[in-house]
């Protein structure tokens, strides 16, 4: 027979996730998980930096248009034969979800879009909000226009 973990739910049910606190005697007390006024997604702007080993320039070019094609939401793309630099808008609950998708989108498509075997060496992740502050105060990345996939 198979024991439940203290605080969750029956199996086949659907109810609201609690946490368990253990205490130093033989109290233990559950607390409900309020839900966050924050887990409403909101925008984040990314930029992931990869690089690696060189490679012919119409072959990055061509899979860096391919990962535009397949991820709608790529805004532009700068690319050398041995870096490249990815800027686009993400839709999350919140920084840590953005960021995880970012890391995962170079090594998801790396074989569906022929990208180069190179690695993540540099992730930002910010907020709309932080965006359009950095942009009026002329210090932030300029907007990602022209649209697309540029060389450096």
């Amino acid at each position: 027979m198979r024991r439940a973990r203290p605080g969750a739910a029956p199996r086949g049910t659907t109810a609201e996730r609690t946490l368990t606190s253990v205490g130093t005697g033989a109290d233990v007390e559950a607390t409900e998980v309020p839900e966050k006024a924050g887990d409403t997604p909101r925008l984040w702007h990314i930029t992931l930096s990869v690089c690696g080993a060189e490679a012919p320039l119409t072959e990055v070019r061509r899979g860096l248009e391919q990962l535009a094609h397949d991820h709608p939401f790529l805004l532009t793309s700068r690319y050398a034969g041995d870096h490249a630099e990815i800027r686009y808008w993400e839709e999350a609950r919140d920084l840590h979800d953005a960021a995880a998708v970012a890391l995962r989108l170079w090594g998801e498509h790396r074989s569906t879009a022929k990208l180069p075997p190179w690695e993540i060496v540099g992730l930002e992740v910010i907020d709309r909000g932080t965006y359009h502050q950095r942009l009026a105060e002329g210090y932030g990345p300029p907007p990602a226009a022209p649209v697309g996939v540029h060389p450096f």
